[in-house]
């Protein structure tokens, strides 16, 4: 199954990851430090699945793009209180440069980071890089790996890319890749690309936030 019909199917019990008793108070501060990150800017947010971080990111934008490929998820986003600048629209996450002429001044992804594989997201992070202009601010927010907290990693491929088996509510279980990069591991893919380089840790998440240089 592809990573977007396993979202797909997921979209309805997909918020019940952010309803872990022991990951609340992380929670509360990445939504409390989001927004100030894109306060006035416009932004490209890639991936935005049900909508969970839009709401937070976008109360200080000056124009937030939200995309996702799944209908299914963005159906859920649009039954949440956004703010006035926020757009939502149906778009690949590996088709940015469909986009057009339009250039942000910011960018979010939450929890994509880790379903791209380690050969391809140099890549995937130039193809982002075109959407925006020299010092727009980007952010990412993706998980830790934690023993008995995160699914466990059922297999490491040759690329070096972890595996997960995850079961969904109809019983069906679904490899689903998962990669968990440490701060060195995610600075050397941004190369020079980046400056004023944020990278923060959580017990459960990590933040990585820069400008492009």
């Amino acid at each position: 199954m592809s990573l977007q019909s396993y979202y797909a199917q997921r979209a309805s019990s997909y918020e019940r990851v952010y309803h872990k008793a022991e990951r609340q108070a992380e929670l509360r501060a990445l939504e409390a430090w989001l927004p100030g990150v894109f306060a006035g800017r416009h932004v490209l947010e890639v991936a935005c699945g049900t909508g969970w971080w839009t709401p937070h990111g976008a109360r200080d934008a000056a124009s937030w793009l939200a995309t996702d490929l799944n209908p299914e998820t963005l159906a859920i986003a649009r039954t949440k209180a956004l703010p006035a600048c926020v757009r939502l629209a149906e778009h690949d996450a590996w088709g940015l440069p469909t986009l057009g002429a339009q250039r942000f001044d910011g960018a979010f992804a939450g929890f994509w980071w880790s379903h791209v594989e380690r050969a391809r997201l140099a890549g995937w992070l130039d193809q982002l890089h075109a959407c925006l202009r020299p010092g727009a601010r980007v952010a990412f927010i993706d998980n830790r790996f934690v023993p008995g907290s995160s699914t466990p990693i059922a297999r490491t491929d040759a690329a070096g890319d972890s595996w997960q088996l995850r079961p969904l509510d109809d019983g069906s279980v679904h490899e689903v890749l998962k990669n968990f990069p440490s701060r060195d591991e995610a600075l050397a893919v941004l190369d020079a690309h980046a400056r004023d380089v944020e990278w923060i840790e959580h017990p459960h998440y990590w933040v990585l936030s820069y400008a492009l240089a």
